[in-house]
């Protein structure tokens, strides 16, 4: 901050930006709701979108699940030395993994991957007019470009979930009988213990949000970019990190609205 600019001002600023921000995603929700029609005709530019964000996303939550699963393994193994029976560990693993590891560390990872590539397409798309041309040719960009995107949020983030909270626990398996001299026996049944499906449908409905968190911030970004590539760059980078900042923020909201006393 400039040495001489009042203070309340940039507050003030700030405030106003935010606001005006909040504004901008509950019109682009409101469109987004209105163009679902057109989506649902048009359903293959969704299943280009779910192709991407979803099977494409595949190896790299393949490879980060199974270690987080080894290191919940770790973790919880030495926590529970000479305090608590190593027979509860799988279910240790299994409630910190299908709770929160599974569907915040999938939506982190998806943000990285997914949300700055689509900040990145359509900051290019803005940049260079093609937006503009689709609004010359009475073609609603919401319509065609965000809808989809949003849609296939909401749909392969929980299907990424499922797949990574079973890679997750394979992964503990594998570190719990190789490493830490638990038999699989042993942690499949504290697995199955404390296991509830509640558990599950909670972790599902995070992902569901989470998804929806990550096309939204990554076409609002992409929709604001000006100022050429460097442009395109600055949105990238903030649509990652908003992305990120918003799913961490809504993980503590859900989990204190479905776990809170």
């Amino acid at each position: 901050m400039p040495r001489n600019e009042n203070p309340l001002r940039v507050i003030g600023g700030k405030t106003t930006l935010f606001f005006e921000m909040a504004g901008e995603f509950a019109i682009l929700i409101k469109n987004i709701l209105l163009g679902l029609p057109v989506s649902i005709k048009k359903f293959h530019l969704t299943v280009e979108q779910m192709l991407f964000m979803g099977v494409n996303s595949l190896p790299l939550i393949m490879i980060t699940s199974i270690f987080t699963g080894g290191v919940a393994s770790v973790q919880a193994a030495y926590m529970f030395s000479d305090y608590v029976p190593m027979r509860y560990l799988g279910t240790a693993v299994g409630k910190s993994v299908i709770l929160e590891l599974g569907p915040v560390l999938t939506a982190l990872v998806v943000a990285g991957r997914v949300g700055a590539a689509i900040a990145a397409e359509l900051g290019t798309m803005k940049v260079t007019e093609q937006i503009d041309a689709l609004e010359t040719l009475a073609l609603d960009p919401v319509k065609y470009l965000v809808a989809p995107r949003f849609i296939s949020g909401l749909i392969m983030l929980p299907v990424l979930t499922i797949f990574s909270d079973f890679i997750a626990i394979l992964g503990g398996l594998l570190v719990s009988t190789l490493f830490l001299n638990v038999s699989s026996f042993t942690f499949l049944n504290g697995l199955k213990l404390f296991f509830r499906m509640s558990d599950v449908w909670a972790g599902l409905l995070k992902a569901f949000v989470f998804g929806g968190i990550i096309a939204l911030v990554g076409c609002y970004m992409g929709f604001r970019t000006e100022g050429g590539a460097e442009g395109v760059g600055r949105s990238t980078t903030r649509a990652v990190v908003m992305a990120s900042v918003m799913i961490l923020i809504t993980d503590y909201i859900l989990a204190s609205f479905l776990f809170g006393s």
